[in-house]
């Protein structure tokens, strides 16, 4: 990455604000009296990422709903299929 492709990304991430952000966020870290033992989890919360628990609970959320949109599918074809077995 030549000099000038590096002094533009920093540009970018100091006028974006990410900087600052990243700097609030280590300090924090610094000045926390208990020092977490994954300090990259802390760094996400702070950030507003989710726990690993948080995002494990999502997943098999997701996955819980994609099983009843499919049995709801699956009701929605036999209902629609009723009404043409009736008129035969």
């Amino acid at each position: 990455m030549s000099e000038s492709a590096k002094e533009q990304f920093r540009k970018y991430l100091e006028s974006a604000g990410a900087i600052d952000t990243l700097v609030k966020v280590l300090v924090s870290l610094y000045e926390e009296p208990d020092k977490p033992k994954n300090s990259l989890d802390y760094i996400k919360a702070s950030l507003g990422g989710p726990t690993p628990s948080e995002y494990e609970s999502v997943v098999a959320e997701r996955d819980n709903l994609q099983k009843r949109v499919a049995q709801l599918e699956e009701e929605l074809a036999a209902l629609r299929a009723e009404p043409a077995e009736a008129a035969e």
